[in-house]
């Protein structure tokens, strides 16, 4: 993974994947509908519409530790969105993630859910970054195990949803 500076943004890069940070027309584009020639003909997604229009409650997440839209290297389109909730709480934060239908099952979200997390780990004062998965959700628990975390809670889960973390400590043993 590659790091590079723009605009006092941090664009994360992978082999196959641009983790880009949202900007402002890119959420209201979104919210209204209109389509644009970058993105991959299913994005965006629900999940997708609901963090664009959370982009005015939570500013922060338009920030370089925030949200991004993932982008296919090869294709240069947009195929889905991943982010982290900021700001910290505790030293831990939250990581969310989706891939439009059409290109799942390429190891896509591992990837970006991997890249993200490590450079999350570097921000001060991050020590874990975490994810809450419905159990009855099979691909998101495969993708968080892809990705380096750990499950650290399911015995007796009422809600039946898996916790999946990744320390600073996993990620200086890789």
């Amino acid at each position: 993974m590659t790091s590079s500076s723009s605009s006092a943004h941090i664009q994360l890069t992978t082999d196959r994947l641009v983790l880009r940070p949202w900007c402002s027309s890119e959420a209201a584009a979104v919210l209204d509908n209109t389509r644009s020639v970058d993105w991959a003909d299913d994005f965006p997604a629900e999940g997708d519409r609901v963090v664009a229009g959370l982009f005015d409650q939570f500013p922060d997440w338009l920030g370089e530790h925030g949200h991004r839209l993932i982008i296919e290297r090869g294709s240069g389109l947009v195929v889905g969105s991943i982010g982290l909730f900021w700001p910290p709480s505790e030293g831990t934060l939250e990581i969310g993630y989706g891939i439009v239908a059409s290109r799942r099952g390429r190891g896509y979200a591992p990837e970006a859910t991997r890249a993200l997390a490590e450079f999350a780990l570097t921000a001060p004062g991050v020590h874990t970054v975490f994810a809450n998965v419905e159990l009855s959700n099979p691909a998101s628990v495969r993708v968080l195990e892809k990705a380096g975390f750990h499950r650290w809670a399911t015995e007796d889960n009422e809600d039946n949803v898996a916790h999946f973390r990744i320390t600073k400590t996993d990620h200086h043993e890789r």
